[in-house]
């Protein structure tokens, strides 16, 4: 069923403090990336709640998807916005990355410093294992969904070649996965037929009509350009002003200004979710700027994986390493947070203005099969760059020596079969069985390797 737009606006009557409560719920909640966030989102608010229906829900969820950035806390700021303008669209949104913010904050000042004690080093070094295994799972999950036919998996190919064996740069391949699969959508060809994206769970279809919004388009959320423009100077105002500040005062080679310009160009062509925004982040932090070691993206993903809010947060992580080891003229956890609140900003400013510039527009998208098949296009070359940054893991988590190959013109990384490192194999190991066999859950296997780890240093056996 498609929502009447026209039909007479409902007065949903929901109090915008009960609203913030359940904002507030559905981000301490807010664990296992964006398919589980999405789920917890759709039985809190549709399923238990009623505030919306499933068509409203999941045309929010497809114009996310569409967009770069975390689609979980865009879709948050979506329906805030919907239910209670804008305010309603920042506190939902805010709240969303607010947990994640301080929690990871908080580890990042234990990892700095006492990263090196026992304890830490062991509990790291289990984080390490599970999420090898959490990766390896995203390119089955995310592959089973976007690689339906021999087109999608040509392209999800063609990206793992591109950028494991030629280093091409990640937002050139989500840009031409997206022209391929808009022009293949456009021409009407089969392959290129739907989209992806993360659905709810299936159950009972609750329908806008039985909800407090109803069917009705609320006035404020119908196309007003004049409102969009202004909407979008501020967000964009908001974004960018300190990252100008930061070029002219501090010039473009310091280390908060290369902060801010790099997550900055990161919130507008990451498209494809976490991981994929993982593997961009790992190709530049580490190769190019040096901000930090690979086996280190691994315990950021980690922290990530363990806290609530999108796993993007990761980048936070990133931002305090490279202000804590570059930044000068501060005291290093003075440098170190204002890095990771700078990463937190510029990586989200972008969102609320994605959302309340374009979601009164919104409607015009509904049904696009060219928009959806550059979607689909998008994900399955995810696909491909997924599966590169599971094997840049494997490398760098299993084996101590890395080493970078030239052959017939290519240049790549492989590891020395000597270096093998057994407690790392078999932790990864037990993490992949739990994981794929026994349908383990993320945190109890995090938990079960991080401790696992912990005895390994403690026992003497690893250090």
């Amino acid at each position: 069923m498609t929502a009447s737009v026209g039909a007479p606006p409902k007065d949903h009557g929901i109090p915008f403090s009960e609203a913030v409560r359940v904002w507030a719920r559905i981000a301490a909640l807010s664990f296992g990336g964006p398919v589980g966030q999405i789920a917890v989102m759709h039985r809190i608010l549709v399923e238990e709640k009623r505030w919306i229906g499933e068509e409203r829900f999941l045309h929010a969820l497809n114009y996310c998807m569409l967009l770069p950035g975390p689609e979980a806390q865009q879709l948050a700021a979506y329906i805030g916005w919907l239910l209670h303008k804008t305010k309603g669209g920042l506190v939902a949104g805010a709240l969303f990355v607010l947990p994640g913010f301080l929690s990871i904050l908080a580890l990042s000042y234990l990892y700095v410093l006492l990263g090196h004690a026992p304890v830490i080093a062991g509990l790291f070094f289990g984080l390490k294992a599970a999420v090898l295994a959490v990766v390896i799972q995203a390119v089955v999950r995310v592959g089973s969904r976007a690689l339906k036919n021999g087109v999608m998996r040509g392209i999800a190919a063609a990206a793992f070649i591109a950028i494991f064996f030629f280093d091409a740069p990640f937002p050139l391949i989500i840009l031409a996965a997206g022209i391929i699969g808009y022009i293949g959508g456009r021409s009407g060809i089969a392959a290129f037929r739907g989209g992806g994206g993360h659905g709810p769970a299936a159950g009972e279809v609750i329908h806008d009509r039985d909800t407090a919004l109803g069917e009705g388009l609320p006035d404020h959320a119908r196309p007003n350009l004049v409102w969009s423009l202004k909407i979008s100077g501020v967000f964009l105002f908001l974004w960018l002003a300190p990252v100008a500040a930061l070029l002219l005062l501090l010039g473009p080679d310091d280390v908060f200004t290369r902060i801010a310009t790099f997550f900055s160009q990161m919130a507008v062509v990451t498209f494809g979710g976490a991981y994929a925004v993982l593997a961009y982040v790992a190709q530049e932090a580490v190769n190019t700027y040096g901000w930090l070691r690979p086996g280190e993206m691994l315990d950021g993903l980690g922290l990530a994986e363990t806290t609530p809010g999108p796993l993007i947060m990761v980048t936070q992580f990133v931002g305090f390493l490279a202000a804590f080891r570059q930044a000068t003229g501060l005291p290093p956890l003075v440098a170190a947070t204002l890095g990771a609140a700078l990463t937190t900003w510029v990586t989200f400013m972008p969102c609320f203005l994605w959302i309340f510039a374009g979601a009164p527009f919104v409607e015009r998208l509904r049904g696009n099969r060219a928009l959806s098949a550059a979607l689909g296009a998008i994900t399955a070359a995810v696909v491909g760059v997924i599966l590169n940054l599971a094997l840049w893991f494997a490398f760098h988590t299993l084996f101590r020596d890395v080493r970078e190959i030239r052959f017939a013109g290519l240049v790549f990384e492989a590891p020395m079969v000597a270096s093998l490192y057994i407690p790392a194999l078999v932790l990864a190991a037990a993490a992949a069985i739990a994981v794929f066999r026994f349908k383990a859950g993320m945190i109890p296997t995090l938990v079960a390797t991080s401790a696992a780890g912990v005895l390994l240093y403690l026992s003497g056996v690893i250090g």
